[in-house]
């Protein structure tokens, strides 16, 4: 981490973290400061998370059992000596997310099957027993060492739950998980985050016992006394975490989950939260002047899925993607984390190498040239000497224009000489003050009407908010209107930036009757596409309206403006049969008829129906089937769970029903992303038998979006 990155001593100072006081110097020189700075409002940071904020944007490595099983959750009873990676390469990895343009890493040390990637005292269920390195490789070491060469931050992921170990659920397990805690934070140089998953009990191997272990998760790990650990031996290291209490309240953790795996923070999307229970929309929104700074962190993977697996090759987020997801995390002051799951070689794959890469040159492209240099600033109030409005364009971060205690709302304006043209501001707060501003309005001077226009609005500043136009303006001036605020902001920056030419792909969307469309947010985009297999170029298919594809094969698109000749990524989508012909024979609760529907937006609700929730499908016609796939819900109604154990079958004539498939859905409760479950051989038949036996989340009710067939 560059020591730009650092909070200075006087931040240090603001939040109270060195002294314990709350009191401020005022910014530059200390001595002979006549004006006092501003009294912190609310709640602050203390100096780890003010650190933490500056890391913006960092990787989640899982790489584990799964990945050789193809897997997201393993049950615990895989062997060691699955564990074998051809190739592997601990700085490739590490070098993919600092071409990314991350700041730091966050290794699985364990996921939930109990696995070790570096050689415990406490277990065998670990990489001594493994064929890498003959038994004497650490993963763990290997990952701290490349993020140290390369200058990027470290962190760890330890899974409270463990599927493998004999006593999870008991007393004993807790013993055993801080001694495994305390290996991790004593022997890997400093940390700066640990990451303490939500994922806490249900059906494991448990040395052998085959059976569902339930705990009470805020008791069961006693987290004030195991976080503990983390506050003894890595003072700097941020907790993340829902769980837990201490002396802050019943938020212990320093950041939260965001309440989703897609991507996005809400917006506004504060820093602070109260003392009500965690919720999604906690997660995603926060709440303005809570008592606990538990700022969001964004988790997303660039697959679909958590770990490698073949399947998803297609599925790599796109350059066009990853910075749309910067803007919706990153840009509404939340932190975030982006997946990268290295292959069975132990390697990021090259085209999701490629992909990171030009995210990270996109951002370099876009950020290393402040437009908002040179400009003479000038604001409706200032507090006094060393509080202008010259200090947004210092670059420095112990620097912000201030108006006097009493004034909350107040106007900033940056004008140049000639005009600049750009389509991303950037905004700070000084957060050892706290978050102070609510909503507030950009503007620029039109000099053919004399007249200020808005360009944007917004509630929530933070650690930063990242405002994209729709498209590059060019002005002389620029107004930040502050409309409200708790109390006299504190703007630490004001940057003006131009995106590169990016041209997202187009989406790919096929209705029940197989009519597949293509669609742009671009006025005035040309979509070509392909059918065949082969990568459309500029020459292929112009699209111009719903084509059929009944039967299904492979779509592929991009969009070209045809104003500039940029062209987007390559999107593409595998379709199955469509479900023009397919009926509901029987279901336990009504509404069924919507996960055949080809809506993502439609859910199967099973209110008032008890467990096992069940529903047959008859496909229309004779099928020889590979598998099924469940399309989770986006959104779940308050109270209803997710689907987690099943059982599927199989008909020709839906009378006789011979099995294809039992096991557990993992994850489903968080990630949206499509399940797929794989029959051990192909299975002819017409009806589809699928039966709901455990419920994730939720009182038993369940919900769900989608069912689909494996035929191809």
């Amino acid at each position: 981490m560059s020591r730009s990155f650092l909070p200075s001593r006087r931040a240090l100072l603001a939040s109270g973290a060195a002294t314990g006081v709350l009191s401020l110097a005022a910014p530059g020189a200390l001595a002979a400061q006549p004006v006092p700075a501003p009294r912190p409002w609310g709640t602050v940071p203390t100096a780890r998370q003010l650190a933490w904020h500056e890391m913006a944007a960092y990787a989640f490595v899982h790489f584990s059992i799964n990945t050789f099983t193809d897997r997201e959750w393993g049950y615990g009873d895989e062997s060691p000596s699955l564990f074998n990676p051809t190739d592997f390469s601990a700085d490739q990895i590490v070098g993919s997310a600092k071409a990314a343009g991350l700041t730091g890493l966050i290794l699985t040390a364990k996921h939930h099957d109990g696995f070790c990637l570096w050689p415990s005292r406490y277990t065998e269920h670990c990489i001594r027993n493994s064929p890498y390195k003959d038994g004497r490789g650490d993963i763990v070491g290997e990952m701290a060492a490349a993020c140290q060469r390369a200058g990027l931050r470290f962190g760890l992921y330890l899974s409270p739950w463990d599927r493998n170990h004999a006593e999870y659920g008991r007393p004993a397990y807790i013993t055993y998980y801080r001694n495994q805690l305390r290996e991790l934070l004593t022997s890997y140089g400093p940390l700066f985050e640990m990451w303490f998953d939500g994922a806490n009990g249900g059906d494991g191997y448990y040395g052998g016992a085959r059976e569902k272990r339930s705990i009470d998760a805020e008791s069961y790990y006693d987290w004030t006394n195991t976080w503990a650990l983390v506050r003894q031996y890595q003072p700097d290291a941020v907790v993340w975490g829902n769980w837990g209490r201490d002396s802050h309240g019943p938020w212990g953790a320093d950041a939260r989950w965001v309440g989703n795996e897609e991507g996005y923070a809400g917006d506004p999307c504060w820093a602070t939260v109260g003392d009500a229970p965690y919720t999604q929309e906690i997660g995603e929104h926060g709440v303005r002047g809570g008592a606990h700074w538990r700022p969001a962190e964004v988790d997303v993977s660039l697959r679909p899925g958590w770990f490698w697996h073949a399947r998803e090759d297609a599925d790599v987020k796109s350059v066009g993607r990853l910075v749309r997801l910067y803007f919706e995390s990153v840009g509404r002051g939340a932190n975030l984390i982006l997946n990268l799951p290295p292959d069975r070689r132990g390697r990021i794959p090259d085209h999701d190498a490629a992909m990171l890469k030009g995210w990270g040159d996109t951002l370099r492209a876009t950020f290393g040239t402040d437009l908002a240099k040179g400009a003479v600033p000038k604001a409706s109030a200032t507090r006094g000497p060393g509080f202008g409005p010259d200090t947004v364009l210092d670059g420095r971060p112990d620097t912000y224009w201030c108006p006097p205690d009493a004034t909350t709302a107040a106007d900033l304006v940056l004008e140049w000489a000639t005009p600049r043209a750009f389509d991303v501001i950037r905004l700070r707060e000084y957060l050892p003050l706290g978050q102070r501003i609510g909503t507030f309005t950009l503007e620029i001077w039109e000099g053919n009407r004399a007249a200020w226009v808005e360009v944007a609005r917004h509630t929530a500043i933070g650690s930063q908010r990242l405002v994209r136009l729709a498209a590059p303006v060019t002005t002389t001036r620029l107004r930040l209107r502050i409309l409200d605020a708790d109390a006299c902001p504190a703007i630490r920056e004001v940057g003006l930036f131009r995106l590169p030419d990016l041209v997202e792909e187009p989406a790919i969307h096929r209705d029940r009757r197989g009519m597949v469309t293509l669609s742009s947010d671009l006025p005035g985009a040309a979509l070509h596409y392909t059918t065949d297999g082969t990568s459309p170029t500029l020459r292929s298919p112009l699209y111009q309206e719903p084509f059929p594809l009944p039967d299904g094969g492979i779509v592929q698109a991009l969009c070209q403006l045809p104003r500039t000749g940029a062209s987007s990524a390559v999107a593409s989508r595998t379709f199955d049969v469509s479900k023009a012909d397919w009926r509901i024979v029987s279901a336990t609760a009504p509404g069924a008829d919507a996960i055949i529907d080809d809506d993502s937006g439609s859910l199967w609700v099973t209110s008032g129906a008890a467990l096992p929730h069940a529903v047959v499908v008859d496909l229309g016609a004779r099928r020889s089937l590979k598998g099924v796939t469940l399309l989770p819900a986006g959104q779940r109604p308050p109270g209803v769970g997710a689907p987690a154990g099943y059982r599927i079958q199989v008909s020709e004539d839906g009378k006789a029903w011979g099995p294809a498939a039992v096991g557990e859905f993992a994850n489903i409760a968080a990630n949206a992303s499509e399940q797929r479950v794989m029959f051990p051989e192909v299975r002819p038949g017409r009806f589809v038998r699928l039966e709901i036996t455990r419920a994730a989340g939720g009182e038993g009710q369940v919900a769900f979006a989608e069912l689909g067939v494996v035929t191809r």
